[in-house]
């Protein structure tokens, strides 16, 4: 039975260069007392250990990853995510300078291999130059693939080192000893070139792997740095200090001032403001807050000033929650592992296997030649079938596929998202910034009797005024000449009013004429009725004798939307639209997009929820948000798509980014997606088919039949063909077309 005390946490995992290391990570942690479920997600380089406290801790889980010749970070602070951000640039940089020193050293190698051999020194100088490729520049392939030796285990790395090492020590015997060969009839080749160039390209491949990877603390990052370092607390007498948030205590008493982020969960005490709760519904108007209101971590404040007595702190927060969310939701995914790096536990070794048989059978079936034969046949084998072209044929095509993407304006993450793409069945849409613009406008504006003195007053009144809708307004009359205003006031939750000339003007709702007994004609208040049915906020402009205009305003559907949701769904894909609004906007946008399937009055941590609900039904969900209450369900989410003009955080979390924020690039990136997937099996294919076909052949076994025995420097060059023809394949994709 489970223990009720079981934790589950995220620690970053370092020194894995392939999925066969994150599996055996992954083993490492299942295998020790105390684990339920250990998690590894190679892209992020994180594991999501779900243990038991009372049966291990994570200085234990830390040494056994140790011992299997990895990383594992325990001690996080403010500072790890940038640690693990600035380790990753560097490896990135480190890898591009390998692979161009690497490139750089092999080349003349490779030019003095192929038409240069017969001039002084040829095998000296190509040794010289070998030596730095093999031993500086790829040090890291051998030093790794001793690691896993000591641990009886193999990855990419072991395949690499063993037939590069031995093609160089190969090489070297050859050139110090030529007479073992000339006495037996065979020229002693050196094969430092096919060393050399095995390591430039497979380092090639790993820098264009890693810059493939798209770093996730950052996401992380800024959602704790939506909290301000520093708040301001009043004591009992009410002076004003300034404190870290660390040092809030729970009933503490709070000022927030205009333009601040709210520091952590709370209720209002004194004083009146609007507030940008975006980040928490998703919904682009600011929200009124006076005593009594709650009001939460992150939120930012606008243009007024209150104190708050703080009611949760740390991780007890509504934004710590949605943290919390977007970690586990990221963690708990199983990596979505390249079919080369799944097989790759089972390549390395059949590979070495053959290369070993090889050379026995050589040994048995020809004792006279068995030793010269065998050897060429080993060495051939580990040359020929060095992951190379499997190593390429990810990484080159996501890059061709990303760098076609941000040419149309689709920044795609990792290999994940376009693995995923073409397994949709649905797609979740959030509203307002995703289907709508995100901003409020004014749609209708119904006159009494319409003066451009009327106008300029109104507009000179909401210019005034610190309501958002106010915004909408100012900007649908701009430019405009101001009025004088004078005795403006603020009527808290119900608008606005001024003197201009002596006679008093009112901008708000009904309720604020009522109050003012101030008469509505019959036809503007069956337009303001007409604007409310159709699910648009109401304001009324108005003397102090009658009503003079009513106004619509709303936000509005993106001119695209209708017809890229038609195209998702003649593509076979379900789509749904999630929104805070309520009930009767939301039946309302649904309609006009033409979507049947929608959710009103939704908050953030339950657009998650209804995901994992799909997901568990079996579907494959893609979820396209634009704020900050999105990143939780962009996390758990198959596939996630942010709008570009959103917030940063949804861009982090999720996979794609959509910079124009044009919902018609949505079936592009799908149809993007299922083009490079197509271009990385077809890619696969071929590897393997080389491999199935050329690792025989360099065994010999045509030898018995044709007298045909590959020489390992052909094996290196079918290597590097095979190798120039998966990059050759990949660039066809910036010649297709996505619609």
């Amino acid at each position: 039975m489970a223990s009720i005390n079981q934790t589950k946490k995220t620690f970053p995992v370092l020194e894995m260069s392939c999925a066969a290391c994150a599996a055996r990570v992954e083993k490492i942690l299942n295998d020790q007392t105390g684990v339920v479920q250990a998690v590894v997600n190679f892209p992020a380089a994180n594991v999501a250990v779900e243990y038991d406290p009372a049966k291990t801790s994570p200085a234990i889980l830390q040494d056994a990853v140790q011992q299997g010749g990895y990383g594992l970070i325990i001690e996080e602070n403010e500072d790890t995510s940038d640690e693990i951000e600035e380790a990753h640039t560097q490896k990135i940089e480190k890898l591009k300078r390998q692979t161009i020193l690497a490139g750089t050293l092999s080349l003349p190698i490779v030019i003095i291999g192929m038409f240069f051999m017969e001039m002084p020194y040829a095998n000296e100088i190509m040794w010289i130059l070998s030596t730095p490729v093999l031993f500086w520049l790829g040090k890291d392939f051998f030093i790794n693939a001793w690691k896993q030796l000591k641990h009886r285990s193999a990855t990419m790395d072991t395949l690499v080192a063993l037939s590069t090492g031995i093609a160089y020590l190969f090489s070297l015997f050859n050139l110090f000893f030529p007479e073992f060969w000339l006495k037996r009839g065979i020229h002693p080749h050196v094969y430092f070139e096919a060393a050399s160039v095995i390591i430039a390209f497979i380092l090639l491949g790993r820098f264009l792997e890693e810059r493939a990877k798209g770093s996730t603390s950052s996401a992380i990052k800024k959602l704790m740095g939506l909290q301000p370092k520093t708040v301001i607390r009043i004591d009992q007498s009410g002076k004003q200090q300034e404190i870290t948030i660390q040092q809030v205590a729970m009933g503490d008493t709070l000022l927030v001032k205009p333009g601040e982020k709210i520091a952590v969960d709370g209720r209002v005490t004194t004083g009146h403001s609007y507030v940008d709760e975006s980040m928490l519904s998703g919904e682009p108007i600011p929200v009124l807050k006076e005593k009594e209101s709650p009001v939460f971590a992150g939120t930012i404040n606008q243009k007024g000033s209150f104190q708050f007595k703080a009611e949760k702190i740390g991780s007890e927060t509504v934004l710590a929650h949605i943290i919390r969310m977007v970690q586990e939701a990221q963690g708990s995914k199983a990596p979505v592992q390249k079919l080369v790096d799944k097989i790759a536990a089972i390549f390395v070794p059949v590979i070495m296997c053959i290369a070993v048989c090889a050379f026995v059978l050589w040994l048995l079936f020809d004792p006279v030649n068995g030793l010269t034969y065998g050897l060429l046949a080993m060495v051939t084998v580990l040359i020929i079938a060095c992951p190379c072209a499997l190593g390429l044929a990810t990484p080159t095509a996501i890059t061709v596929g990303i760098g076609k993407g941000a040419e149309k304006g689709i920044l795609i993450k990792d290999s994940q998202s376009l693995e995923i793409a073409r397994k949709l069945h649905t797609i979740v849409l959030d509203k307002t910034g995703t289907i709508t613009e995100g901003k409020p406008i004014v749609t209708d504006i119904h006159w009494l009797n319409e003066t451009i003195e009327q106008e300029a007053i109104l507009y000179s009144l909401e210019k005034l005024s610190e309501h958002p809708l106010a915004d909408a307004v100012v900007h649908h009359f701009e430019p405009m000449d101001n009025r004088a205003i004078t005795h403006f006031e603020s009527i808290t939750g119900k608008g606005i009013k001024g003197n201009v000339e002596g006679i008093t003007y009112y901008v708000g709702n009904r309720t604020l004429l009522i109050e003012n007994q101030i008469t509505i004609d019959q036809t503007l208040d069956t337009l303001a009725k007409a604007l409310g049915e159709a699910s648009k906020t109401v304001i009324w402009f108005s003397n102090q004798y009658e009503a003079l205009a009513v106004i619509g305003i709303t936000d509005q559907i993106k001119i695209n939307s209708p017809q890229a949701i038609r195209q998702l769904q003649e593509m076979g894909i379900d789509v749904f639209m999630l929104t805070g609004d309520n009930e009767a906007t939301a039946r309302e946008i649904a309609s006009a997009a033409g979507i049947t399937h929608y959710k009103a009055e939704i908050l953030p941590q339950e657009k998650a929820t209804f995901i994992k609900q799909l997901q568990d039904e079996g579907k494959t969900v893609g979820m396209v948000g634009d704020g900050i209450n999105d990143s939780a369900a962009l996390a758990q989410a198959n596939l996630s798509f942010a709008m570009g003009k959103g917030s940063d955080i949804a861009m982090d979390v999720a996979k794609v980014t959509i910079i124009s924020s044009d919902l018609m690039k949505i079936p592009e990136a799908i149809n993007l997606s299922r083009l490079t997937v197509r271009t990385i099996r077809q890619n696969l294919f071929w590897a393997f088919i080389y491999n199935l076909i050329g690792v025989p052949i360099a065994a010999g076994i045509l030898y018995p039949i044709t007298g045909f025995l590959l020489n390992p420097m052909i094996a290196g060059a079918a290597m590097a063909l095979s190798s120039v023809s998966v990059v050759s394949n990949s660039l066809r994709l910036k010649t297709k077309r996505l619609h």
